[in-house]
């Protein structure tokens, strides 16, 4: 009986911490869009809690919301004399404190006891100046979409006008542009492309070291950016990193597709607001092979490694403290000669290679207000990068190998820079800052030229120097009519090039809920740091450098957009844009080679005698209809329709490498809540795009030599077939007492279709072969907060 009785206790006291309905703090801090300083005195509530659930911003305009019911709420921000804000569907979970900090715009025209209630701007960039051509990425909204592997860079491949490269690489395609025109910014310092097997010169990699627990909602800019963004001509990934919980110590561990994943945040101590937010991740890709999941990579299994540390220190009178790290490692081999029958992997037949890449960064900044509307900040940083490739081609005969090349990358890059920041009233604003960055290069290329003879395609030990200065002006004529408009200025002084950049940006929401946006400006970016040093080799035996000459590729962009807020939570946009590309780096002798192609592969082809004598152009029309999550669904269907052409030395105009016409996705998902504590989601996505541009290999000459020789008469003329991919995602969540709970199964590829990765000329068969991308592929990940 007493056993009976202590077993009911027991059930009864753990069924209660099953159905027993749970509660969380809500808290952040409130700003002036404009100035940055916090504002006190702002009124922030759950709508529809009962009794009414409410609280103020203090001096620092900081607000706690205690008690909220875990689930799905909606938080109303007001304040006299600024906009109010409603933030729909925020996700209240059992386990982790939600921090939310939100940006309040001043009112030009202030009218008593009346505010302006805006709409939700999740269609709009965080950065005030950028009114074209951008959005943010939210990191909870895109978390969700189906296929993305928990990478920034493939959530972004379903906005409109931006498309990807392979499966195999998350490069981003924007607007027919070569991925290595991204510029890619983590909390406001230029970074190196943050990508695992990443190489100089190119912007993305087959996996991120970029960690979505580690990161708030970000910018994303594709076209027309405002001056404080340069070297850059395609797009922008402007990320944040989240703070650490400064109040109270949680955890996160994971498993998924990018690895084994523990992290950490908290406070230092109870008497400091500073915090800390840390997690390290390892590649499961070699388990996921030895369990016989193809995940994609063929034969070849990588390996990799990453850490993400952010550290955030705010003081009273000394302004607040900022230091980052984020640093990776990977490495994987690509053994023909350890082949077995029927195996293939993305390299070429007859070769053994062996690649491997380092990247490591690390910010520090200080910000300090002079007033409530006057702010500076100071930021250092340094960066390492390192690639390593080798290569042994493999006897046709006895499979005996013999090294072809052995290329040695380095960089390290040193930052310095200040940004001002002053807002003189509700109608004008100014930014304003300088940037200096010391690259500090070892490159070495050496390749097999004939037998047993070998040349420094590249042998360079110094450093490149590029200065860059912006000023920007946002006046506001009303609360209808916004012009931002500035100066980016630029100079390279290995070769003492210069460029100032005018741009400009106007928004007229000529409706509550409508707007038009015209943007202007010219964009341009040195080309990839390496073909500077390419070495020519003469026939008397000498060499030079023929490239260190070469200007910035410059692009002159223009781009008319129309807004549109349908109801409350739909949204639809237009976007018709035109870009004219000149000082391409094009081949002194007539060719169809040019850099422009570059950049969504494992390198840059080493190229001398080249001049900047090519030019391109883009144009296109994007589509956007959007339902932002709200009652328990989403969707976001994109299309993209544009043409991306170049002229090289030849003269002839031909399709870039990245002109696949057209993009279509169409992704979207349902949240079922099952009793209090369990929700299920349904999440999916149908991509179509059109075929990928390839220059084909001559069949007959390249048997004649023994490898892949490509009619480069015919460059980019072919293509392959339609893309298509259809993936399905479904998401358990359990809101335990102390944990949250949430597991998915990602099935990519549904279908299992064979969309084709590239054609490898084969020198033991003497024909070619056709390489698929990822096949199906079912992307399991479990992941406890606590």
């Amino acid at each position: 009986m007493k056993t009976t009785f202590s077993s009911l206790i027991l059930f009864l006291f753990f069924a209660h911490g099953i159905l027993a309905q749970g509660t969380q703090t809500i808290r952040g801090i409130i700003t002036d869009a404009q100035s940055q300083s916090p504002v006190p005195g702002v009124t922030i509530v759950v709508l529809g809690s009962n009794p009414l659930n409410g609280t103020i911003t203090d001096f620092d305009g900081a607000y706690k919301l205690e008690n909220v019911p875990v689930g799905r709420v909606t938080l109303q921000v007001s304040y006299l004399g600024y906009e109010t804000i409603t933030l729909a569907n925020l996700e209240v979970n059992s386990a982790k404190e939600l921090v939310i900090d939100v940006k309040l715009v001043e009112q030009v025209k202030r009218v008593d006891e009346v505010v302006i209630t805006a709409a939700p701007d999740k269609d709009k960039a965080l950065n005030d100046m950028a009114t074209v051509s951008s959005r943010t990425l939210s990191m909870v909204e895109a978390n969700k979409y189906s296929g993305t592997r928990s990478d920034p860079s493939r959530m972004a491949q379903n906005f409109a006008g931006v498309s990807g490269a392979s499966d195999d690489r998350n490069d981003i395609i924007i607007r027919g542009n070569s991925p290595s025109g991204v510029l890619w910014r983590l909390d406001g310092i230029d970074i190196p492309s943050p990508n695992h097997f990443g190489t100089l010169g190119t912007t993305g990699g087959p996996v991120t070291m970029l960690n979505t627990n580690n990161l708030k909602n970000s910018d994303f800019l594709t076209g027309a950016f405002p001056a404080e963004y340069g070297n850059a001509s395609a797009g922008v990934f402007d990320l944040q990193l989240r703070n650490g919980n400064n109040e109270k110590y949680e955890f996160l561990g994971q498993i998924g597709f990018n690895g084994f994943e523990f992290g950490a945040e908290g406070p230092f101590s109870k008497k400091s607001k500073a915090s800390f937010i840390v997690n390290y991740r390892y590649s499961t890709l070699g388990l996921l092979s030895a369990i016989g999941i193809n995940f994609g990579t063929g034969a070849a299994i990588p390996q990799y490694q990453d850490l993400t540390v952010k550290i955030n220190a705010p003081t009273k009178k000394a302004g607040k403290f900022t230091l980052f790290a984020l640093a990776g490692k990977s490495y994987i081999e690509f053994l023909d000669s350890e082949l077995a029958e029927g195996d293939n992997f993305y390299s070429s037949q007859g070769e053994d290679s062996r690649a491997g890449s380092d990247m490591g960064v690390v910010g520090l900044s200080h910000t300090y207000f002079y007033n409530d509307n006057t702010s500076g900040k100071i930021f250092l940083a340094a960066s390492a990068w390192r690639t390593t490739f080798s290569r042994d081609s493999l006897s046709i005969v006895d499979n005996s190998p013999t090294e072809t090349d052995d290329l040695k990358f380095s960089q390290l890059k040193y930052t310095a820079g200040y940004q001002f920041n002053k807002k003189f009233n509700a109608k004008n604003q100014v930014k304003a800052g300088v940037q200096f960055d010391l690259y500090d290069l070892r490159l070495r290329n050496i390749q097999l030229v004939a037998e047993n003879t070998y040349f420094p395609v590249q042998d360079y030990k110094g450093i490149a120097p590029l200065l860059q200065a912006y000023a920007q002006w946002q006046h506001r004529f009303n609360d209808k009519l916004t012009l931002n408009s500035g100066v980016h200025y630029q100079q390279f002084f290995l070769n003492n090039k210069w460029i100032a950049e005018p741009r400009a940006n106007l928004r007229y929401q000529f409706k509550p809920t409508q707007s038009i946006s015209v943007g202007v400006g010219l964009h341009s970016q040195i080309q990839p740091l390496q073909s500077y040093y390419v070495e020519t080799n003469y026939s008397d035996g000498t060499s030079a450098r023929t490239n260190e000459d070469l200007d910035f590729l410059r692009s002159s962009q223009l781009v008319i957009g129309y807004d549109n807020l349908i109801g409350k939570n739909f949204r639809f946009k237009a976007e018709i844009y035109g870009q004219y590309l000149t000082n391409a780096a094009v081949e002194q002798m007539p060719s169809a080679v040019s850099l422009m192609n570059q950049g969504s592969g494992f390198g840059i082809e080493p190229y001398d005698s080249l001049v900047n004598n090519g030019r391109g152009y883009n144009y296109g029309l994007e589509l956007t209809l959007e339902k932002f999550f709200g009652q328990g669904y989403y969707f976001l269907v994109t299309a993209s329709l544009f043409d991306s052409k170049y002229e090289a030395s030849d003269k002839e105009w031909r399709n870039t490498t990245f002109n696949s016409n057209y993009v279509f996705n169409v992704l979207g998902g349902k949240e079922f809540k099952i009793k209090k504590k369990h929700t299920i989601g349904f999440d999916t996505k149908f991509a179509i795009a059109g075929g990928q541009r390839y220059t084909p290999i001559d069949l007959t000459a390249s048997r004649a030599q023994g490898y892949a020789v490509y009619d480069n008469s015919r460059a980019f003329e072919e293509r392959n077939n339609l893309y298509f991919r259809w993936d399905f995602k479904i998401t358990y969540t359990f809101q335990g007492k102390r944990a949250t709970q949430k597991f998915s199964v990602d099935l990519q590829n549904l279908t299992a279709r064979q969309n084709v990765f590239s054609r490898e000329f084969n020198a033991r068969t003497g024909e070619l072969n056709t390489i698929y991308q990822i096949g199906f592929f079912p992307d399991i990940q479990y992941r406890i907060l606590f």
